[in-house]
C-alpha cells in the first residue's frame, strides 16, 4: 500500500516565505534520494520520501506530537519547527547547513540514525529516525532527542508514517502562560548557581548586580514565552555580563577556560537555570566578540572592551528590578 494513502496531505504544508528560503529543497529524483542515502549511510523511509515527493522540506501546520511523559519542551508533547528535506541546497536540509550531519558534528546528537526535524528550541532537542534495532537499511523508529538533559531519547512513533499522521494542531496545546509564569517565577526566586553568586558579591555593586541580571533574565523570558539563551541580542548580553563577572575574578589565558566555565554558571546548576546549555551558542558568541575587537587580551587574559564593557553595563542598569 502507498504510503499516505488515505490521509489528506493538501494542507499538511505551511506556506511562508520563510520556508521556502530555509527548509524547500529541489524536487526530489531517484539519484538524488541515492546519493544523499550514501552520505548519511541509512536508507530513507519510503514514508518520508513519499511526502518529500509533494514538498521537499517544510514546516507542517499541524507541529505538535502527543507523548506519554514529559520532555524539555513540555509534559504532554513535543513541538517541531520544520522537516528537513532530502538535499543538500537549503540550510534546513538532510545535508544542508543545518542538517542532520551538523547537529550530529557541532551539538553531539546520536549517530543511530537521521536528524529530521529541528524544533522552536533552536538546537536544544531534536526529532531522529532511529535505526538501531532495525539496521541501516531497515524501517527506523521516530524518536525525540533532548540535549538539554543528556541525549535523553524519548519513543514517539514506529514508523515516519505514524508520526506524520500524529501531529497535531498547536492549538491543542496552549500552555504558553503557565510556563511563562513559571519561567518567571524561577528567575525572580529561585537562587543563582553558587559559582555565579560568588562572583555576584565579588563584584563593587552585588546587590544592584543581582537587581539587574535577574531582570535581565526576566527579560529574555518574556520575550520568548519561556527561559532558554540562545544567540539573540538578550542573550548575548547574558553572555557579556557573565564573561565580564568571570574575568572579573578569573584570568581568562584563553577563550575556551570561559567555554568550561559557563555551564556552572547558570545552564547546568540548580535554581535558575535553563536545564542544559548548546556549547555552540556561547562559543559563537565569544567568536564575534572577539573578532570585532569587543573581547581583547589585557594583562594576560581575555576582558571585555573598555568601551563595550561600559555599554554592557548601561544596558544591564536598564533591566533593574525596581526599574521593570
Amino acid at each position: 500500500m502507498q504510503p499516505f494513502n488515505d490521509f489528506d496531505l493538501s494542507d499538511f504544508w505551511e506556506n511562508s516565505a520563510y520556508a521556502r528560503t530555509s527548509y524547500v529543497d529541489a524536487e526530489v529524483t531517484p539519484a538524488l534520494i541515492a546519493s544523499v542515502e550514501r552520505e548519511l549511510g541509512f536508507r530513507l523511509p519510503a514514508a518520508y520520501v513519499a511526502l518529500m515527493q509533494t514538498q521537499n522540506g517544510g514546516m507542517p501546520t499541524r507541529a505538535c506530537f502527543p507523548t506519554t511523559e514529559a520532555t524539555s519542551w513540555a509534559k504532554d508533547h513535543i513541538a517541531i519547527t520544520g522537516i528537513f528535506g532530502i538535499g543538500r541546497d537549503k540550510p534546513h536540509a538532510l545535508l544542508g547547513q543545518l542538517g542532520s550531519k551538523f547537529m550530529q558534528a557541532e551539538w553531539g546528537y546520536p549517530t543511530f540514525g537521521i536528524c529530521i526535524c529541528d524544533c522552536p528550541s533552536a538546537g536544544h532537542d531534536m526529532v531522529m529516525l532511529d535505526y538501531r534495532a532495525c539496521g541501516p537499511k531497515g524501517e527506523p523508529a521516530v524518536v525525540h532527542v533532548d540535549q538539554e538533559h543528556a541525549y535523553r531519547v524519548t519513543f514517539l512513533a514506529p514508523n515516519f508514517e505514524s508520526f506524520v499522521r500524529g501531529l497535531v494542531p498547536e492549538s491543542d496545546y496552549d500552555n504558553s502562560k503557565e510556563e511563562l509564569e513559571a519561567a518567571l517565577q524561577m528567575i525572580d526566586q529561585s537562587a543563582f548557581s553558587v559559582p555565579l553568586a560568588k562572583l555576584i558579591e565579588a563584584s563593587s555593586a552585588p546587590r544592584e548586580m543581582e537587581s539587574s541580571l535577574r531582570g535581565l533574565l526576566h527579560a529574555v523570558a518574556v520575550e520568548k514565552g519561556y527561559f532558554a539563551l540562545h544567540a539573540d541580542v538578550r542573550s548575548c548580553l547574558v553572555y557579556d555580563v557573565l564573561f565580564d563577572l568571570y574575568a572579573t575574578s578569573h584570568r581568562v589565558k584563553q577563550t575556551e577556560a570561559f567555554l568550561d566555565a559557563y555551564p556552572k554558571l547558570i545552564a547546568l546548576s540548580g535554581g535558575i537555570n535553563t536545564g542544559g546549555h548548546a556549547p555552540a551558542f556561547v562559543a559563537s558568541w565569544m567568536k564575534k566578540r572577539v573578532k570585532a575587537g569587543k573581547l581583547v587580551e589585557h594583562k594576560g587574559g581575555y576582558v571585555l572592551e573598555a568601551a563595550h564593557r561600559v555599554a554592557v553595563m548601561k544596558k544591564l542598569g536598564k533591566f533593574a528590578r525596581e526599574k521593570r
